[in-house]
């Protein structure tokens, strides 16, 4: 594998140059009624909907139901929203031919892309309707001796879940990079089950750290379940393109032109909800994105040598 110590350099660089260009568990609703047909808005009678579990579906899913809706309006055809059970559940519905459309995460993108061939499209913008982005973290007890990245030797880290961009990959990678340790045998990892759920795991005094990213943090502050004043950063990681809402490769180029259409003439309010989880404040409309946009997690995972073993 290439030094990680080189990886973390072209991380750094190449996201500011792209930034400077710039299961059966599964939830299921429709949105409304549409317009069922034949159009190239509407193939099948219906757009298949995906979302990532990177918060609790069932706070999710009030929030993507108003976008949903409004695409419904703007498509004149029903969608059907799914949240599904996890990350690689997500890759998998695209690449079978359940999901028509699909939001995955920075470093999900990559294995969609190459597996299920996902096309990013459309992304959240602020209200400069500039792309927004997000930061992975390591936080402690204000009260901790752990000061550094090296202090988690022999300590306890609560991660999300395995394939998160800010909740695994980069944490752990940085604890290679910086800390020079080996996440699988010095530090004692433990996959939380989500985002909240590594945050809870050290508001709970379960671990001795935990990744907990800025969507999180001002999610988590909003609801008052996290006094920031009781806890230290000790680790954040370079901007992040935030989550892109991707299309399927192999769907009708009509299909696609028009959901992208109708996804950047979504209003901010129609997205204002699902901005809310994503630390987009303040909120704005969808804004395009392309392949070229989340290049930098392509070439660190090609570079780290990741694949869908890892995450």
């Amino acid at each position: 594998m290439t030094s990680v110590i080189r990886a973390s350099a072209l991380l750094c660089t190449t996201l500011a140059l792209a930034l400077a260009g710039c299961g059966e568990d599964d939830e299921s609703s429709t949105a409304g009624s549409g317009t069922a047909g034949g159009s190239a808005a509407c193939p099948d009678g219906k757009v298949r909907f995906g979302i990532e579990p990177y918060e609790d579906p069932a706070k999710l899913k009030p929030a993507y139901e108003v976008l949903a809706k409004a695409l419904e309006t703007e498509l004149d055809c029903p969608v059907e929203l799914t949240v599904v059970e996890d990350y690689s559940a997500e890759v998998l519905a695209m690449q079978n031919g359940k999901l028509d459309i699909a939001q995955f995460g920075p470093l999900g993108l990559v294995f969609a892309s190459d597996r299920a061939g996902a096309e990013p499209i459309v992304s959240f913008g602020d209200s400069k309707g500039e792309l927004t982005t997000y930061k992975g973290g390591i936080w402690v007890k204000k009260d901790s001796p752990i000061q550094s990245l090296e202090d988690l030797e022999g300590k306890s880290l609560a991660l999300s879940e395995p394939g998160s961009t800010s909740g695994d990959a980069l944490p752990r990678f940085a604890l290679a990079d910086e800390a020079k340790l080996d996440p699988k045998k010095d530090v004692k990892l433990e996959y939380a089950g989500g985002h909240p759920e590594a945050l809870l795991a050290l508001t709970n005094d379960k671990v001795d750290a935990a990744e907990i990213n800025t969507q999180q943090l001002a999610t988590s502050k909003s609801e008052g379940v996290f006094d920031e004043s009781k806890f230290r950063r000790v680790w954040e990681s370079e901007p992040i393109p935030n989550d892109p809402i991707t299309v399927a490769k192999d769907l009708d180029p009509a299909f696609k032109a028009k959901v992208k259409e109708a996804l950047l003439g979504l209003s901010t309010e129609d997205v204002a909800k699902v901005g809310a989880f994503l630390d987009v404040d303040p909120p704005g409309p969808l804004v395009e994105v392309t392949k070229e946009t989340y290049q930098p997690l392509f070439d660190l995972a090609e570079t780290l040598g990741l694949t869908e073993k890892d995450v």
